[in-house]
């Protein structure tokens, strides 16, 4: 069975009635505090953690007296204005009792499906998780609309998880893993402790889209894993409202994992190589050619000339000097200042632009080459 330490990047995500008294509106902090020391724990044993994490609008909708029941969407967007300050401070203050950062991000849709968005997101994530801070995230529902929202942190953890390439989601849920049927229903209904593939069978399992047992978030959860092990994440199901409930699977807790399809690495590859048209193509020269192949970014400064109409986020092919096509990959210029920057050194970027911008005109991990 797979072990949680065993992973170096890992995404966790946190249901409102794990962190929110449903009765009360108050903060559950005797959980959040035996969260925090699970994070902890992970992040001194080398990991990256990151949590996404609802709750800023049960929290939101008591300190503003809003009735029980359905919210206007007006009403859902003032809870989570209030709600994701008391949100942000409550982590911030038991992660920092650890001695680490924690960091509000705030994602749209557009965020995680926008290429140029795309980008941005995760270079914020890389630079936090390479300072060893832990980004707590949430669907920005101050701004989002039913038409622009996901909806559900489930999938929006997922996406998370593919864009940051963790190697891990973690669902904290109120049941301990999938069943064979629902357990409440059925007491012949067994727990699936390992799924290596996510077949019409297992969805089935997981109620169609017009039962009961769907309205019950299990069917997010399956499609939630769709999206991380297609792009080589695993994923767990486990009890979340337990204390400790991250320590509490590597002791043997029930859960169920859904094994990866191949590695993030190499999912990544194949989506950059294979999924996207190339909007342009950017020429270089002999040293850059020699550079990439040994595994470096692509600099402005050893590239020649580009062709095409694209903008920052779009593929593009890299061209070596005798023309022969070296790989593709996500491009960090718009198609105007990429052509500005041709030749020029990472100090004369602000210079040349007029902002700082990228310091490469193609990072590595946005980059695959042939043969890869």
């Amino acid at each position: 069975m797979p072990a949680l330490r065993d992973h170096r990047r890992i995404v966790v995500k946190i249901g409102s009635a794990l962190l929110v008294d449903r009765a009360t509106g108050a903060l559950k902090q005797p959980w959040l505090e035996s969260l925090a020391d699970d994070v902890a724990g992970l992040m001194k044993g080398g990991a990256e953690v990151i949590l996404v994490s609802s709750g800023a609008i049960a929290l939101g909708r008591g300190r503003l007296g809003l009735p029980k029941g359905a919210l206007q969407l007006a009403e859902s967007q003032a809870a989570a204005a209030v709600g994701q300050i008391a949100l942000a401070r409550a982590y911030s203050e038991v992660l920092g009792a650890h001695g680490f950062t924690a960091a509000q991000v705030l994602l749209t849709l557009d965020d995680t499906e926008s290429r140029r968005r795309y980008l941005n997101a995760r270079a914020t994530l890389s630079v936090l998780l390479e300072r060893r801070a832990v980004p707590v995230i949430n669907e920005n529902d101050t701004v989002a609309t039913t038409e622009i929202r996901y909806g559900d942190n489930d999938r929006l953890a997922a996406r998370v998880a593919t864009m940051i390439g963790a190697d891990l989601l973690v669902l904290l849920s109120d049941i301990d893993g999938l069943y064979t049927a629902p357990p409440n229903d059925d007491p012949d209904a067994k727990l699936i402790p390992v799924v290596e593939r996510i077949t019409p069978e297992i969805e089935a399992m997981a109620g169609g889209a017009g039962s009961e047992l769907s309205r019950g978030g299990m069917k997010t959860k399956i499609e939630a894993g769709k999206i991380a092990t297609d792009a080589g994440t695993a994923m767990i199901i486990t009890l979340g409202k337990r204390l400790n409930p991250l320590g509490a699977i590597d002791a043997g807790a029930s859960a169920t994992w859904f094994l990866g399809q191949g590695s993030p690495v190499t999912a990544r590859k194949k989506w950059i190589a294979g999924s996207l048209d190339a909007r342009g193509t950017v020429h270089v020269d002999a040293g850059a050619a020699g550079a990439l192949r040994r595994g470096k970014s692509l600099l402005p400064a050893g590239c020649t000339r580009v062709e095409g109409r694209f903008a920052r986020g779009d593929a593009v092919l890299i061209s070596g000097p005798a023309g022969e096509q070296l790989g593709r990959g996500l491009i960090a210029f718009d198609a105007d200042d990429a052509a500005a920057m041709l030749g020029r050194k990472t100090h004369e970027i602000e210079a040349v632009l007029g902002y700082t911008g990228r310091t490469v005109m193609i990072h590595r991990d946005d980059m695959v080459l042939r043969g890869e």
